[in-house]
C-alpha cells in the first residue's frame, strides 16, 4: 500500500473513531447506559457494525473511551475559553463560572452515567476507574492552572477541591431541573470566597 493510501485509511479510521465517540456520549445523555447498545451508536454515527467492532470490542470499552475523548476535548476548550474571558478582569469569578458550566454540561451527565452503572457492573468498574481517577487528576491540575495558584501552597490543594466538589454537587442538582439560577448565585458567592482564600497565594 503506498504512504498516500495508508494516509487516507488513516484519516478514515480517525474520522470513524470520533464519529462513535460523539454518538456514544450523545447516547448516553439521551438514553442512559441501560438505551446506549453498540448497535445504536453505530447506527447513530453512521458507521457499519464491523468499523465499530474493530475499534471497540465491547459496549464499556466504547463508552469508557467516548467518556475520556470528548473529556479531553472539553478540558482544552475550557482553556481556551478561560484565557479569552478573563482577559477583562474578575479572574477567580470567571474560572469558576466556566468550571461550574463545564460540570453541568452534557458531558458531566454521559460520565455520571458510566460512573452508575459501573458501581453494580464489576467488568465496567475496572474501565471505569482508572478513567475516573486521569479526569479527576486532569480537572485538577486545569483548575490550578486557570486559577494561577500553586498547589504547594498550604491549603490551597483543598480549596480547589472543594471548589470542584461543590461543582459537581451543584451539576448533579441540575440534572432533573433547571437549576441554573440558583447555581450562578452560589458560584458567585463561592468564587468570592475562594479569590480571598486564594489571595497572595498566586505567583
Amino acid at each position: 500500500m503506498s504512504a498516500p493510501s495508508r494516509q487516507r485509511q488513516a484519516d478514515r479510521s480517525r474520522e470513524t473513531r470520533r464519529k462513535l465517540m460523539v454518538a456514544t456520549v450523545d447516547c448516553l445523555v439521551e438514553r442512559g447506559w441501560a438505551g446506549t447498545t453498540t448497535t445504536l451508536v453505530a447506527q447513530r454515527a453512521g458507521v457499519s457494525r464491523g468499523a465499530q467492532l474493530h475499534h471497540f470490542r465491547t459496549r464499556g470499552e466504547l463508552v469508557a473511551a467516548a467518556v475520556e475523548h470528548v473529556g479531553a476535548l472539553g478540558v482544552e476548550q475550557l482553556r481556551a475559553q478561560a484565557e479569552t474571558a478573563s482577559s477583562g478582569g474578575g479572574h477567580t469569578v470567571v474560572v469558576v463560572e466556566l468550571l461550574a458550566d463545564f460540570y453541568a454540561s452534557p458531558l458531566f451527565t454521559a460520565a455520571l452515567e458510566l460512573w452508575v452503572a459501573a458501581r453494580t457492573d464489576a467488568e465496567l468498574r475496572e474501565l471505569v476507574l482508572p478513567l475516573q481517577t486521569r479526569l479527576g487528576r486532569e480537572t485538577h491540575r486545569l483548575a490550578l492552572e486557570l486559577l494561577r495558584v500553586d498547589e504547594a501552597q498550604p491549603g490551597v490543594r483543598e480549596a480547589v477541591q472543594a471548589t470542584l466538589d461543590l461543582i459537581r454537587g451543584l451539576a448533579l442538582a441540575n440534572l432533573l431541573t433547571d437549576d441554573s439560577r440558583r447555581r450562578k448565585r452560589i458560584v458567585r458567592q463561592w468564587a468570592a470566597m475562594l479569590d480571598e482564600a486564594l489571595r497572595g497565594e498566586r505567583g
